[in-house]
């Protein structure tokens, strides 16, 4: 796919592609504060666990799934996860969310992360299409996110950890309900 002159590609996470996934990881510091994109499965509740060790074992076992995009030199450039409600069942904004839960989905996609020198060219949009074509391989079904809305105000980046609202509205996801100041529960149908 090429964007804004910029060829990329995407791979899924695997055993194989780890090593990418990883160095783009620990060239920001393990992400959101050492995250490792655990922060929406439930082994984020683990007091005391290594992170990247859980975060490999976990793929290693197949556990965790995302989609990276690559740059021409093979070098990882974001990622969007996704998984099973069951998989991704830690989700922000919990209290608002079960107090009129919505619709039950089968997927979430909880985590879009972007190199800090790519951003604005379009890396997060191709992370999230692949995370959607790998969800219709495997059977689709209702994907739900979680967004910030940010038309008209200046977001921090704490609350960005998925691609805004405006960005999941262009790619055909419908709001279903806002569970926080700015926060959205968003579904599409694959």
């Amino acid at each position: 796919m090429v964007h804004q002159g910029a060829i990329w590609r995407t791979e899924t996470l695997s055993p194989q592609t780890w090593p990418l996934f990883a160095d783009l990881v620990e060239r920001h510091n393990g992400v959101y504060g050492g995250c490792w994109c655990l922060g929406f499965h439930p082994e984020t509740a683990m007091p005391g666990i290594d992170r990247r060790a859980t975060k490999q074992q976990m793929v290693d076992e197949g556990r965790t799934h995302a989609e990276l995009v690559l740059d021409e030199d093979g070098t990882c450039r974001g990622w969007a996860q996704w998984g099973s409600v069951e998989e991704l069942s830690a989700i922000k904004h919990l209290r608002a969310y079960l107090k009129d839960e919505p619709e039950r989905p089968q997927w979430r996609i909880t985590c879009v992360f972007v190199d800090k020198s790519c951003r604005g060219q379009g890396v997060a949009r191709v992370a999230v299409e692949a995370a959607l074509a790998r969800i219709g391989e495997l059977g689709g079904g209702l994907v739900e996110v979680i967004s910030e809305v940010t038309d008209g105000r200046t977001a921090q980046g704490r609350f960005l950890f998925t691609v805004t609202a405006e960005v999941f509205d262009s790619m055909g996801f419908d709001r279903v309900r806002q569970v926080g100041k700015h926060a959205w529960i968003m579904n599409r149908q694959v």
